[in-house]
C-alpha cells in the first residue's frame, strides 16, 4: 500500500493490512488526540495532519514498514537525540514491526508538533 485512492483515512485504513491495521488506527487516535486544531486530510495517498492548509504530519503503511513524516525541521531538530535510534528518512520516521512503535516518543512529537509553529520540510 504504498499510495492509496481512498478517499478518506477510513478508506485508507480499510485498506491497509490486517496486521498493521490495529497500529495505524493507534497512530490516527494518537493524532487525533495530540493535535487539537488540526484538520485530518488525505494527501499524497496517505492520512496527514495540516493546520492553516499546511501538512506538518502524515503516516502512511508502506510495503516493509510504517512511517510517520515529521515534516517539521525544528521538531526533527529539537528531538535529535530521541530519534538516534531509530530508522529514520529525510523526514520519515520508520517503524518496521507495527509492535516495535513507539507510541510515548509519537505523542511527544506531536505535542511538539502542535504548540509551536515551524518551517516545514
Amino acid at each position: 500500500m504504498v499510495r492509496s485512492s481512498a478517499a478518506d483515512v477510513d478508506g485508507y485504513l480499510a485498506e491497509a493490512p490486517v496486521a498493521r491495521r490495529e497500529a495505524l488506527s493507534e497512530i490516527r487516535a494518537l493524532c487525533r488526540a495530540e493535535l487539537a486544531g488540526f484538520d485530518e486530510v488525505m494527501a499524497h495517498g496517505m492520512p496527514a495532519y495540516q493546520r492553516d492548509g499546511t501538512a506538518e504530519i502524515a503516516f502512511a503503511c508502506q510495503q516493509q514498514y510504517i512511517s510517520v513524516y515529521l515534516l517539521r525541521t525544528d521538531v526533527r531538530d529539537a528531538f535529535a537525540r530521541r530519534l538516534a535510534g531509530h530508522d529514520m528518512g529525510k523526514g520519515c520516521l520508520r517503524f518496521r514491526r507495527a509492535d516495535a512503535i513507539d507510541f510515548d516518543l509519537l505523542r511527544d512529537l506531536l505535542r511538539a508538533t502542535a504548540v509551536t509553529r515551524g518551517q516545514i520540510c
